[in-house]
């Protein structure tokens, strides 16, 4: 069973920057998939960014230059980087664990384990 802990979050003003991280364990997979997720209030789960065991990474057009995906060199923390940050980004941003792979426009379908997620806040 894959479980995955998140820690960062908080509150920051607009154009400022945060770090969420994602400790993952239980998993024995080389080729996996693991992803950022924000969800609001009334809303789906929006894909923000994902790696996958190679360091291949995608993100969502709206976050491309400023937000940065990464995993730890042991793979077992999964770290974004969330720079020039808008009110817009506001909401709770979930971890989440797939195998084998990633797949560009798949959703929140795609992956069967998610963490709690911290609460992102930005101030205008």
């Amino acid at each position: 069973q894959v479980q995955l802990v998140e820690s960062g979050g908080g509150s920051v003003q607009a154009g400022g920057s945060l770090r969420l991280s994602c400790v993952a364990s239980g998993y024995r997979y080389s080729r996996y998939c693991m992803a950022w997720f924000r969800q609001t209030p009334g809303n789906e789960r929006e894909e923000v960014a994902s790696i996958d065991g190679d360091g291949a990474t995608i993100y969502a057009d709206s976050v491309k230059g400023r937000f940065t995906i990464s995993k730890s060199n042991d793979r077992d923390t999964l770290y974004l980087q969330m720079s020039s940050l808008k009110p817009e980004a506001r909401g709770t941003y979930l971890c989440a664990f797939s195998h084998p792979s990633c797949a560009v426009g798949a959703g929140q379908g795609l992956y069967p384990y998610w963490g709690q997620g911290p609460q992102v806040l930005v101030s205008s």
